[in-house]
């Protein structure tokens, strides 16, 4: 586990479903956030031991960005006592939750960290970009781009991808260009 900046932090685990044909890579990335009143586990996926030593009488809280991203939630359940948000359900206190392009998938907003957490629609493998190779069938990539505009006008200096390397480096910049006009 690595501490991404006081009270975040992020872990990878293997995928459990990842096949040699997928041209992703094998592990996916998850992370934790301190919201104060809540220990936030957005995307969580074999959650390390060490995730035990910060809940100090916390909540635990699981956001997913997708459904399918379930992956863990239900061990956390199990062994934290979490409660699980899906997403369409309003987040705890101090994340803000971001609708993106299509209704299945959102993103989430940590104000203090100005940290944007991104399930599959940004991809950090072999170069940050939008995911466009995974869209709906009823979603042209014009229609993509569009209503992910709103997340380029957000004062991002952290992006947190679950496939890839979390963006720590002029993440604005990174994200704007990656969401094309």
């Amino acid at each position: 586990m690595q501490e991404l900046r006081p009270g975040l932090w992020t872990w990878t685990a293997p995928h459990p479903e990842r096949r040699e044909a997928d041209d992703w890579g094998p592990d996916v990335r998850s992370y934790a956030y301190d919201s104060g009143s809540h220990l936030v586990l957005f995307d969580p996926i074999a959650p390390p031991t060490l995730l035990e030593g910060l809940l100090e009488a916390q909540d635990v809280a699981v956001l997913l960005t997708a459904e399918w991203h379930r992956r863990s939630a239900d061990e956390c359940i199990e062994r934290f006592g979490a409660h699980v948000y899906a997403p369409g359900d309003e987040p705890p206190a101090r994340v803000d939750l971001l609708p993106t392009y299509y209704d299945e998938e959102v993103a989430y907003w940590i104000p203090t960290h100005r940290a944007l957490v991104a399930g599959d629609f940004l991809f950090g493998e072999n170069g940050f970009r939008v995911q466009d190779q995974w869209l709906p069938p009823n979603v042209t990539r014009e229609q993509m781009h569009a209503g992910l505009q709103p997340l380029r006008d957000l004062p991002v200096e952290l992006v947190l991808v679950t496939h890839g390397d979390p963006v720590t480096e002029d993440a604005y910049e990174t994200l704007r260009a990656a969401i094309k006009t």
